[in-house]
């Protein structure tokens, strides 16, 4: 069975820094594409950051473009997101993704395997 577990959560001050984490199980992440989403209010789930399995290509958000960096560690069957200078607007339970080898897309019906989110809140 495969599981996506978040963590690194939690509430951060507007400019402050914070790092989310993605553990994978159940499949390894090689040759697996791996996105983080997190939903808006009375949204769907909206596209963060998506890296492919090489690592070689990324893909944000123009709304985090400059400011987040998703990376992974496929030895460890993990995928990152760091969040630098986060904004209240990024307040929101933060979803981690999976599908096979493609692209990095922004579309979340094309991910497989999801994980039950990490609230993260960013006070002014």
């Amino acid at each position: 069975q495969v599981q996506l577990v978040e963590s690194g959560g939690g509430l951060v001050q507007a400019g402050d820094s914070l790092s989310l984490s993605c553990v994978v199980s159940g499949r390894t992440v090689n040759r697996t594409t791996m996105g983080w989403f997190r939903p808006p209010v009375g949204r769907q789930r909206e596209f963060v950051a998506a890296i492919t399995w090489t690592g070689d290509t990324k893909n944000y958000a123009d709304s985090v473009k400059g400011r987040f960096t998703i990376s992974r560690d496929n030895g460890k069957n993990t995928v990152y997101l760091h969040m630098n200078s986060p904004k209240p607007e990024d307040t929101g339970v933060y979803y981690c993704a999976a599908r096979g080898v493609g692209a990095a897309t922004s579309d979340p019906s094309r991910y497989e395997n999801w994980g039950q989110g990490t609230q993260v809140s960013v006070s002014k």
